[in-house]
């Protein structure tokens, strides 16, 4: 099974649905599987006493609480059906985190493969209940976790309903950008062992060496912010890919996938059965040798092309006489062998 690619746009629209429906032809155009946004009511979210994050303070480029800053990247459900209809037309399957009950009756009424669950929300006891009784699959990030609250979160979709079967975890850091050295990409494997439930991985570094890696190491799932432009204002776009980043990304992923699909087992590949005997060397005389001399292993030189005797039988040749006079450099075939 591929690797799913799911290109986050989350609020990289900046409320503006005409560069949502762009991010839509992009994600589409780079070959991700997925573009997925957020929907939510602002209201059901966030107090207006609560603070920005310092990348959120960085990003906004005016003045505002994190109420204000996310209410103006608000868009409405009608929109949503909008892009959703968007994605139809560019074939790239929709997908929007659900933050809020309402939010997820809607978004659950557009048939979604599977659910997405933000990091914020992987101790959100509520919440968890709510989306496990849609009875769809989930994908769950789990930025600023550990493992206890990972497996807390697992078992309550599992109360609610849904089998394990049904659960993918991203190892996930939230902040952007991650710094590499916090990254800690082996605890997504930790995540599978311990838990017994698929694993990929959601990324907010600088670059796209991190999510590359995350498919060699078993990812099954790779989600990536992306923008349109990232000197944009807004949250998340410095941390974000540009278009042609996204690409390379997902062109990068699927050589990737292909690399790490063989049997295992280290055995001569059909491309490079015709190089055997360009590369490799075969046994030559070193000097002229006179008929009916024994061979010593002075007396033989390994050369390219390797259609010849190979060296690895070099032991068999020596103490051999040979038929008749040879000249220097003669490749030699056991004919020439008494």
């Amino acid at each position: 099974m591929s690797v799913i690619i799911i290109a986050e746009a989350g609020v990289n629209h900046n409320g503006d649905i005409d560069k949502a429906l762009k991010l839509v032809k992009v994600a589409a155009d780079a070959g991700a599987d997925f573009v997925k946004f957020q929907t939510f009511k602002t209201e059901l979210n966030i107090s207006k006493a609560a603070e920005k994050a310092n990348y959120q303070k960085k990003g906004a480029g005016i003045d505002e609480s994190q109420f204000e800053m996310v209410k103006r990247m608000e868009l409405t459900y009608n929109q949503f059906i909008r892009i959703s209809k968007e994605c139809l037309k560019h074939n790239i399957s929709f997908l929007s985190t659900a933050f809020d009950n309402p939010s997820i009756d809607f978004i659950d009424s557009l048939n979604p493969e599977f659910f997405k669950i933000p990091s914020g929300e992987v101790t959100n006891k509520l919440y968890l209940r709510y989306i496990a009784g849609k009875k769809r699959p989930v994908v769950l990030s789990t930025g600023m976790s550990n493992l206890q609250e990972v497996k807390e979160a697992v078992a309550e979709l599992e109360k609610g309903g849904l089998l394990r079967k049904q659960v993918t975890v991203l190892h996930c850091n939230t902040e952007y950008p991650t710094p590499m050295k916090d990254v800690n990409l082996k605890a997504m494997l930790q995540i599978g062992d311990e838990l017994g439930v698929e694993v990929g991985y959601s990324d907010h570094t600088l670059g796209i060496e991190v999510p590359i890696a995350a498919v060699a190491l078993g990812a099954c799932i790779i989600e990536k912010h992306f923008t349109l432009d990232r000197n944009l204002k807004g949250p998340d776009h410095s941390a974000s890919l540009e278009p042609s980043e996204l690409k390379s990304m997902i062109r990068a992923i699927r050589n990737v996938e292909m690399a790490i699909s063989g049997s295992g087992m280290k055995e001569t590949t059909k491309s490079e059965k015709i190089n055997i005997d360009i590369a490799r060397k075969s046994l030559f005389t070193s000097k002229p040798i006179r008929r009916d001399t024994r061979l010593t292993q002075g007396d033989l030189i390994a050369l390219r092309p390797g259609d010849g005797i190979s060296p690895m039988r070099i032991d068999e040749l020596i103490g051999k006489k040979v038929k008749s006079d040879l000249p220097g450099y003669h490749k030699l075939s056991m004919q020439d062998l008494l």
